[in-house]
């Protein structure tokens, strides 16, 4: 039976609302298929607003892969602003998609990607407004399967009394799987209805289901175990890793947005996966093994996805781009090859220890000249050996003296406040390098018409890291150690003037980590904090760390715990963390022997280049690392006559 649009009814609510084209849909290269011609049908959800979630690379690939399969459709939704929802509870009208305005709850599966713990309570919202039950426990057969993906899907405990399941590392392969499997479990009558289903996809040892896990805890309230609950349900769950990049050149078509968008280009992941070994970094550690996409590989995607597009920019995406092993011929081809159309090249934020003067000048040939960005993460030498970013002060300096003496103006350098063992003197280090490098720009330019901005964000303990067992900086203490800081950097008469500062305060740091951290019991704050009206908490405008405190304060001591005792608590070896179910292939006395060497100030190396140093993720996942050079060229697309 056919699912009627609920867009006459929205159109109506669209002339009272902000933004309303965000909800419209129809972007170019979006899909629209016939649902009767379907038999396994999916919503593809960024708990955001549409301006973060449609360029979400995650929700485009699956939304492409899906659609490419016969008898199976994907359409995507987003997160509606409060003042639609309020519209949509008045008339009536449930969560919707963009594609087909067809209702949510309509479909086989709700699959919701977790770039980041604070996109909870927006999942209720869209659970609420499609009619679907909060608690997983309380749906029925004829209600979407609800599965969460992305990087907080590496601990997704917290929010496991309202997901059906969740899939662990990539979702090319996982989601085509997915789909058989329903498709099968629909072809035979729905045998032993939802909970067949759902047992079915957990016995592929690749797909994670709550309920199939008892959670026992010990009288101080740490978890004693986590043990399944069904025969054939194994212990541990494993992550799903895409070993060829090349045969997953998607998005081939990327969507183009309506309204305006948090980036407004066509991007393409150059490569994925990194062995730097920064221990605070989630996505470095779970996204192991490294594997490239070829050089002919990246031209032949950013050729169609131009071609598809108009897009004037392309963003060579990974968490290290400029260390893909041919990343100057990559920049060298493309900006030969489309230097007559001015289409510029991007990098996310450069290492320091990655970056020449021959790349950025290929990056900025054909399009404009911006400010660079560097991380060095930690203000002090101690401090960067702690974390394992081995950038010296010196490389630094002779970088961005590279930089200015070549005509840059602007640079941007990236901290973090609240790393481990941190002290005062650690964080105010950070003055000084940023005084630093003004004096060696106006050295070499020649100029005082510089700035260096330093923009510093909290560290959240994540899990799957070194770091997971790491006590986190209370908020009062981040808020102190930065407003020495922001002292010190105005009160420099001479440099102070071209410094600019911009950090975060500590409290959403503090929610962060109690999501990141967080065990079942956790789901009791994240719904209190919904009912009472918590949405967008990634939002600064609605972000509310009174709402979050007293939402905890009313239902954790229930459980003997409280928020300190999920962020500020250091861990000890022996404690069992609440996803140690969950198979990221890190070898857990691997974590902890990091730890350690963290705590010793020792550096580990990047074995992309040096002998293995036994991580465990290669052997445990049947996986390799997968670099170049390749020794191809990117080639002109055209000959051209002479």
């Amino acid at each position: 039976m056919s699912v009627e649009s609920v867009f006459p009814r929205l159109e109506a609510l669209l002339p009272h609302v902000q933004k309303p084209i965000q909800y419209v849909g129809g972007e170019l290269n979006s899909t629209v298929k016939d649902w009767d011609s379907c038999d396994v049908r999916w919503a593809l959800m960024y708990p955001d607003a549409y301006e973060v979630g449609l360029p979400n690379q995650g929700v485009m690939i699956l939304y492409e892969v899906l659609n490419e399969r016969e008898g199976v459709l994907a359409e995507r939704t987003y997160s509606v602003w409060p003042d639609l929802e309020e519209l949509m509870r008045e008339h009536d009208v449930p969560q919707f998609t963009v594609d087909a305005h067809r209702p949510v709850g309509a479909f086989d599966v709700l699959g919701v990607s977790f770039a980041t713990e604070l996109g909870y309570t927006n999942l209720l919202t869209a659970l609420d407004l499609s009619g679907i039950p909060l608690q997983a426990a309380d749906r029925g057969e004829d209600h979407p399967v609800v599965m969460a993906g992305g990087h907080a899907a590496f601990n997704p405990e917290p929010v496991a009394d309202f997901i059906d399941c969740a899939v662990v590392g990539d979702g090319e392969q996982a989601v085509l799987e997915v789909s058989d499997i329903i498709r099968g479990w629909k072809a035979e009558g729905r045998p032993g209805g939802r909970d067949e289903l759902l047992l079915r996809l957990a016995k592929t040892g690749e797909v994670y289901v709550p309920k199939f896990y008892d959670v026992e805890y010990l009288a101080d309230g740490r978890i004693s175990r986590v043990v399944p609950n069904r025969a054939g349900v194994p212990w541990r769950v494993a992550k799903r890793t895409v070993m060829d990049l090349d045969e997953w050149p998607y998005p081939k078509q990327p969507l183009v947005p309506l309204a305006e968008t948090v980036h407004e280009r066509m991007s393409v992941e150059i490569f994925r996966g990194c062995t730097r070994g920064c221990r605070f970094c989630q996505a470095g550690m779970i996204t192991r093994p490294v594997r490239e996409r070829s050089i002919t590989g990246i031209g032949d995607m950013v050729d169609k996805g131009l071609k598809s597009t108009g897009f004037e920019e392309v963003g060579l995406l990974s968490l290290s781009s400029a260390d893909h092993s041919e990343i100057g011929d990559v920049a060298k081809g493309l900006a030969d090859r489309y230097e007559d159309d001015k289409i510029g090249l991007s990098l996310p934020s450069t290492r320091v220890d990655a970056f020449n003067i021959d790349l950025a000048n290929e990056l900025t040939r054909n399009g404009r000249r911006s400010g660079l960005t560097f991380a060095p993460e930690g203000g002090s030498e101690r401090i960067r050996k702690v974390i394992n970013k081995m950038v010296s002060e010196e490389d630094l300096i002779r970088t961005v003296a590279t930089a200015y003496g070549n005509g840059w103006r602007q640079v941007k350098l990236y901290f973090m406040c609240g790393l481990p063992t941190e002290t005062d003197e650690d964080v105010l280090q950070i003055g000084d390098m940023a005084v630093n490098v003004i004096a060696k720009g106006r050295e070499v330019a020649r100029s005082n018409d510089i700035r260096c901005t330093v923009s510093i964000g909290g560290f959240v303990p994540k899990p799957h890291t070194p770091f997971q067992w790491a006590p986190q900086l209370s908020a009062e203490e981040t808020d102190e150690r930065l407003g020495k800081l922001r002292d010190k950097i105005r009160g420099d008469k001479k440099y102070g003037r071209s410094i600019g500062f911009r950090y975060h305060d500590g409290k959403p740091g503090i929610v962060e980590g109690l999501l990141s951290r967080g065990d079942r019991r956790v789901g009791a704050v994240i719904r209190e904090v919904y009912d009472r009206g918590g949405r967008f908490d990634g939002w600064r405008e609605y972000f509310s760390y009174q709402l979050w405190m007293e939402c905890a304060a009313h239902t954790l001591p229930a459980f003997g715990v409280d928020v300190d005792w999920y962020t500020t608590r250091e861990r000890t070896y022996e404690e069992v963390l609440p996803w140690d179910h969950l198979d990221s292939g890190l070898d857990k006395d691997w974590l902890w022997e990091d730890w350690q060497d963290a705590l010793d100030e020792t550096e580990v190396e990047d074995c992309r280049w040096t002998p293995c140093f036994d991580c465990g993720v290669c052997p445990q996942m049947d996986t390799e690392i997968q670099i170049g050079p390749t020794g191809k060229k990117l080639l002109p697309l055209t000959v051209v006559n002479s």
